[in-house]
């Protein structure tokens, strides 16, 4: 028979000791008198290395301290043996609901850790933590992980504890199969935490098939054996990991007294409130202290998900014991502490006369106990292993403690009182309130009770914006007052109502995101996907790209290019992209003066456009308003959306695809007029009403997204620009205050976030769950928005919220897509596109293979324009035409594989091949919001500023913190929003480049302040920005933390 303890933790963990290195821990066990201990962290690289460095392979599976790596005094026969294990933290999201589960994972050798490492790694960071963070769905790892590793184990640890487990009251699930699915067969275990002990876990019938294990998940040496495993098993990995998985040759546990578990009953620490699951009920889990939400203890959670009574046992039920560490009860026993020089004195003399702290626990005889270390000692051992305690137990994040001896009691067994007369020790723990206890309702069956309206219920205002039989609708509709539900209602309406046919309606979005989550609301209403895929739905752009029979449409960054060639043939030493700016706010109705270019170089450009057969963005709505037959059937109906940011091509377009429609329906707010430098104007409201005097006007003024205080701050900004005063009604009740956090730099800010975003979820770690504020809602990371003025102010912000394993989904058009990296291997794998694309061949050519400019010019105006046909050409060329050969056998090469492989492995099978860059990194992490290259291409081509996404990171989390620019934010909203870098000279933006217009920057920081709906947090540095002025005198204004040491790892984990 041997004592394991299988979860236990390296130094490279957060918060653990530095002697947690493999001597001491050989050391430690020893002294415990465990036979086998996990390595714990497998996955840090660091301490991976120095497992393989000091480690030698003993009986199969298992590894033993090399002799020279001991501590002085051990003697190699008595050594311990060591088995691969590691922990993963995995934060994701799963029904609507972040879930936080730790699982423990036992490895058959450091081979099979190298491969399942690097199989990780390219899922997240792995370096920053022996417990590393990842954003990978349990039921996804263990697949992961068994498909790497067949006789891998992994288990689910400490089941119930809050924060970070399986069946976790804040974060965990309900049953084992709500959390692993198909693959729930496969978990053969569960490790039941320090809080609970087989008693409790057997009222749960769904583990009757499991075996419940028990380790210590130490954090230091001296903690091993707190709970640990007895087996009689062969010892080998596959003997061990057949006792776990069948339960035969596993005898039982040792179990740490639950009640001295730190989240056993419920509580606030910080109130000093401690109550059973009953007396939680009775106050309706409130805190009647502070008046916040109480953290619910292991105790409680188990009543929730108990279908049986107390004191039931099954059939498979293994042995166990009850034990306390030795120093505390020796402290217990002897009124000291568990620390103190005289209870450490009377440990190591017990140890060294009497063996190791399991042997002196169980089975030593109490008068060799008490010859070595007293009465007192003796007895407290004696009651012990009676169950005669009594416990304070633990709660919320507080352990509970224990005591043995009263203070007579102590004096007498040291030959000072009599004890005639005196009562027994009490050996009662607090009742957990059975009598009375209401079964709780579990996490999953708790609503939150929105304030929002319905999707089928209309206030008055939006029931006549709705229903309007006028030709001609405009309605104003302010922040948060329900523009999208009413524009959504207005089509129902349409085609139920009105008798409209869904292929005679069209519906103008900002943004593909909003087409599509239209699109999607629509199927919703009408009970299915056909009505809404017969209505044309999509943005300007995309809507003319379908009127439009001819041209080639090339992205921004294809367009680079051709400026290039237009400059250097002109001799101007202009960036591309700034050219290309000018030439966009030309054709948007800007004249040259103001564009900063030139009327000839403008010209130049337009031509070579036109001999290439291109068109590029701006074109698409150029060229449909020269198109003279259109079919009108389409826009019988026209619909609007955002309407203050349409530029006069835009409305021109309205004008003409309106001329024979029925209805003119358009909606939008001109106080979220942020996109003047395009030539928008929230005018164009008064424009149409000079132009169609029967318009009928219609504001809404009911708001349904903000807080009253988030509102208030909004107001009082907006109030600043011109015009009528703003109305809007707050229907939300009211919340936190509005916070404006002081920095002292850029860095200091991003650390602050990182922080305050830990706090938010709740915790990334035990410890940080442990630190959370009592009563606060724990946020899921997609709550949650940082925004910025610019992109560049977001760069150290994310380096900070992944530094601390935060993770995030950056949105924009981003430099790194400018790169002649990415455009040239972009417009390689266009280029093989069965349309063909000449202006990606061309760009490819160029990049890849450095072919000059006039023959790469020569070769696509060679090409057909149709791939087929190209091949054929460039097979001709390819004999004399070295950079078509070079073309021709890599696109041999890649062709077959993009049928069938996604966007993202494409790439990673061109960095594997070429090699890796931050650029073609960042590519790649933008590649995995697209299914298809087709899909990527529109993206690029045709995609706005919030419809390009880039996981920060390796690997894409659908529960992830949103970072983008005020611009990118337009039409979103969540329940906490950041505003970083709110300081002068960024909000508002003081810019060599273009004219900053103070109102529109003012409408800018609104639209910021109002994609807030619960809580809004400013951060600044020393330079405030003047709108932070305006905010009333009820904002919460406080200086950040100070400032955090960097940690020697972080240049190199960024």
């Amino acid at each position: 028979m041997f004592f394991a303890d299988l979860h236990i933790h390296s130094r490279f963990s957060r918060a653990t000791s530095r002697d947690c290195d493999l001597p001491h821990l050989e050391w430690w066990a020893l002294r415990k008198g465990i036979r086998l201990i996990g390595t714990g962290d497998f996955t840090h690289p660091l301490w991976r290395a120095e497992l393989k460095e000091q480690l030698v392979p003993a009986e199969e599976g298992l590894y033993r301290l090399r002799e020279e790596m001991r501590l002085p005094g051990i003697r190699s026969a008595e050594s311990p043996r060591f088995i691969v294990t590691g922990e993963i933290s995995s934060i994701y999201k799963r029904d609507g609901k972040t879930r936080k589960v730790h699982n423990l994972i036992l490895l058959p050798d450091l081979e099979a850790a190298d491969e399942l490492s690097a199989k990780l790694e390219a899922i997240g960071n792995i370096r920053s933590d022996g417990r590393p963070i990842l954003g990978v769905d349990s039921r996804d790892l263990l697949e992961l992980i068994l498909e790497t590793c067949p006789d891998a184990e992994l288990i689910p640890a400490h089941i119930w504890t809050p924060h970070f487990s399986m069946f976790g009251a804040f974060s965990g699930f309900d049953t084992i199969e709500a959390c692993f699915a198909d693959m729930t067969p496969h978990i053969h275990a569960a490790e039941t935490g320090l809080s609970s002990d087989p008693p409790m876990n057997w009222r749960v019938s769904a583990l009757d098939r499991l075996t419940l294990i028990s380790n210590s998940d130490a954090h230091s040496p001296a903690k091993l054996g707190r709970e640990a495993n007895l087996m009689d098993a062969e010892f080998t990995y596959s003997g061990i990991v057949n006792a776990i998985r069948t339960g035969n040759g596993f005898l039982g546990t040792i179990e740490f007294f639950p009640e001295e578990g730190k989240y056993h009953l419920d509580g606030h620490r910080g109130c000093g409130v401690c109550f059973t699951p009953t007396e939680t009920d009775r106050q309706g889990g409130i805190c009647p202290v502070c008046g916040k939400k109480l953290t619910i203890g292991v105790a409680h959670r188990v009543e929730e998900l108990a279908d049986r009574p107390e004191g039931f046992q099954p059939d498979r039920a293994k042995p166990f014991e009850r034990l306390t560490p030795l120093p505390e009860v020796i402290a217990a026993s002897t009124g000291g502490s568990a620390a103190g020089k005289k209870t450490l004195a009377l440990y190591e003399r017990l140890l060294c006369t009497l063996g190791p702290e399991f042997t002196i626990l169980r089975e030593s005889p109490a008068e060799e106990i008490e010859r070595i270390a007293g009465s007192c000692v003796a007895e407290g051992i004696r009651r012990l292993r009676a169950g005669q305690a009594v416990w304070k137990p633990g709660f919320d994040g507080e352990y509970g403690t224990v005591s043995l001896l009263t203070p007579a009691e102590i004096k007498f067994f040291s030959g000072q009182l009599s004890l005639f007369g005196m009562e027994p020790p009490q050996t009662q723990v607090p009742s957990k309130g059975k009598a009375v206890l209401k079964k709780a309702k579990s996490s999953e069956q708790k609503q939150k009770k929105s304030t929002e309206i319905s999707e089928n219920s209309l206030n008055p205002e939006q029931q006549t914006a709705v229903t309007a039989a006028d030709r001609i609708v405009a309605v104003s509709a302010g922040l948060g007052t329900g523009k999208t539900k009413t524009l959504i209602s207005r089509i129902v309406y349409l085609i139920k109502a009105c008798g409209a046919a869904p292929e005679e309606i069209t519906a103008v979005t900002f943004t593909n995101q909003a087409a599509a989550e239209m699109r999607r609301r629509l199927e919703k209403q009408l009970g299915g996907k056909r009505a809404a895929a017969r209505m044309t739905i999509g943005t300007f752009h995309s809507i003319c790209l379908k009127l439009l029979e001819k041209g080639t449409v090339i992205s921004r960054e294809e367009a680079l290019t051709v400026a290039a060639d237009i400059l250097d043939a002109a001799g101007i030493k202009q960036s591309a992209k700034s050219f290309l700016q000018a030439v966009s706010r030309i054709k948007n109705g800007a004249d040259f003066k103001s564009a900063g270019i030139e009327e000839p170089l403008y010209a130049s450009y337009c031509a070579e456009l036109q001999d290439r057969g291109l068109l590029d963005f701006d074109d698409l709505l150029r060229e449909a308003l020269k198109l003279e037959k259109i079919k009108s059937k389409r826009f019988t109906y026209l619909l609007v959306d955002e309407f203050q940011d349409i530029n006069d091509v835009q409305y021109e377009l309205v004008r003409l695809w309106g001329k024979e429609a029925k209805s003119i329906f358009v909606i939008g707010d001109p106080d979220q007029s942020i996109y003047g430098f395009r030539g928008a104007s929230g005018r164009c409201f008064e424009r149409l009403s000079d132009d169609f005097p029967d318009t009928k006007k219609i504001r809404l003024q009911e708001n349904y997204r903000s807080s009253p205080e988030i509102l208030d701050c909004a107001l009082s900004v907006i109030a600043k620009n011109p015009g009528a005063p703003r109305i809007l009604r707050a229907n939300c009740r009211p919340g936190v205050p509005v916070r404006v956090v002081h920095t002292a730099d850029d860095f200091s800010e991003g650390v602050s976030i990182a922080k305050e975003i830990g706090r938010m979820t709740g915790g990334i770690d035990m410890l940080e769950a442990q630190r959370q504020e009592q009563g606060r809602e724990i946020r899921a990371f997609s709550d949650i928005a940082v925004l910025c003025r610019t992109h560049r102010q977001l760069s150290l912000i994310e380096k900070c919220l992944r530094h601390d394993d935060i993770p995030c989904v950056v949105s924009g058009r981003e430099a790194f897509l400018e790169t002649e990296e990415v455009r040239g291997v972009l417009s390689f794998f266009f280029s093989l596109q069965p349309e063909g694309n000449g202006i990606a061949l061309e760009t490819a050519l160029r990049l890849l293979w450095n072919c000059p400019p006039e023959e790469a010019a020569r070769i696509r105006r060679l090409c057909a324009g149709r791939l087929d046909a190209d091949f054929l050409i460039l097979q001709t060329l390819s004999q004399e035409n070295q950079f078509a050969s070079a073309w021709l056998q890599r696109a041999q090469e890649w062709m077959p594989l993009l049928e069938k492989e996604k966007p993202w492995k494409l790439i990673a099978r061109w960095e594997e091949r070429y090699g890796a860059s931050a650029a073609l990194e960042a590519l790649k992490n933008t590649a995995v919001f697209h299914s298809s290259l087709r899909d990527l291409q529109a993206a690029l081509t045709l995609g706005e500023e919030n419809d390009l996404h880039r996981a920060a990171g390796k690997g894409w989390e659908s529960d992830a913190v949103a970072l983008m620019t005020l611009h990118g934010a337009k039409g979103l909203e969540f329940p906490a929003v950041f505003i970083a870098g709110t300081n002068a000279g960024s909000i508002p933006l003081d810019s060599s480049e273009r004219f900053s217009d103070e109102e529109e920057e003012r409408r800018l920081f609104y639209v910021g302040l109002t994609r807030a709906r619960e809580e809004l947090i400013l951060t600044a540095g020393r330079r405030l920005s003047p709108f932070l002025q305006d905010l009333p005198e009820c904002v919460i204004r406080e200086e950040a933390g100070k400032r955090e040491e960097r940690i020697v790892e972080q240049l190199r984990l960024f």
